[in-house]
């Protein structure tokens, strides 16, 4: 058991006893979206993961521990508490070392879930390469983690705010497998659609299963990218997205923003400016997702090696 590992009694009984886990990330609940809709959002995802036959386990920094599996009390904490940092990897030593609370990306979630032995990770949308990266040289950490870490990433595709295409490129040249989920367009997170064709396509949570033992066995180390489209119902039409997405991203520059500060502003910028439509949009993709990577580890711990 790693030192700086706690994790929850349910989980750890779970993983040992093989049985279907998901992880979770908290920066959505501490920097995502506003009190109280973040802690409801929170709490409702991982019932949507216990109803599709999986265990949840949110991952969190609090009293120099990576906490795997949070109870109902701290998530509570972490969605009304205001001193949380945005962890992600460059953090992760100086929030652990000072006992801090972390609220964990995608690339330190990911990182936790790994040490814990957790292969299957859900979340809304991942980070990438940033609008104008070939000045500012903004790429998230997500993604160089994502090359080698080996566990499942389900997400709507990456957050439209991003330069979908040089991400695509990023995760092609560091050999990290993108599938899409029953379409063959690459979804934007608001969207179904992007404009970019989808490496990969698979229909059922059996063949991502069947996927990610295969790229394992071979001992192809990193992550696979499951791009999972938001409900048709709750899609924010791409058009009308990029508009706000140009306006939050000149907010953010007259502003002077940078850095980890940029996703959490834009998001926010968006959902008032789209009359809450990109945050009901926001929780239904992550519901969705929920739902459907915990039919994949549960297809993943089926699979007869």
């Amino acid at each position: 058991m790693n030192q700086f590992l706690k994790i929850h009694p349910e989980v750890q009984q779970a993983l040992q006893d093989k049985k279907p886990v998901v992880a979770l990330e908290s920066t959505i609940i501490s920097h995502g979206m506003p009190y109280p809709k973040n802690v409801e959002t929170a709490l409702a995802v991982e019932d949507v993961v216990r109803q599709n036959g999986a265990i949840p386990a949110t991952i969190a920094i609090m009293n120099g521990k990576c906490h795997v599996g949070l109870s109902k009390e701290q998530v509570e904490f972490f969605g009304k508490e205001k001193e949380v940092w945005k962890v992600s990897l460059r953090d992760m030593p100086y929030v652990i070392s000072k006992q801090l609370y972390g609220a964990t990306t995608v690339a330190a979630t990911m990182r936790i879930s790994a040490m814990a032995g957790i292969k299957i990770f859900v979340t809304g949308g991942i980070g990438g390469v940033h609008r104008g990266a070939e000045t500012s040289m903004d790429i998230s950490a997500d993604l160089t983690e994502m090359a080698q870490t080996s566990v499942a990433v389900v997400s709507a595709g990456v957050k439209s705010i991003l330069d979908i295409g040089l991400t695509l490129e990023y995760l092609e040249t560091k050999g990290i497998p993108v599938v899409t989920y029953q379409q063959d367009e690459f979804p934007s997170f608001y969207s179904r659609k992007s404009g970019f064709n989808s490496p990969l396509r698979l229909n059922t949570p059996a063949e991502i299963a069947a996927l990610l033992h295969t790229k394992w066995s071979l001992g192809l180390n990193g992550n696979v990218l499951i791009a999972n489209p938001v409900p048709p119902e709750y899609e924010v039409p791409t058009e009308k997205m990029e508009e706000h997405i140009r306006q939050a991203l000149a907010a953010a520059s007259k502003q002077n923003i940078k850095g980890k500060e940029v996703t959490p502003f834009i998001l926010q910028y968006i959902a008032e400016h789209t009359k809450g439509e990109s945050l009901e949009a926001n929780i239904a993709l992550i519901k969705h997702n929920a739902k459907v990577g915990a039919e994949i580890a549960t297809a993943y711990t089926s699979v007869k090696l």
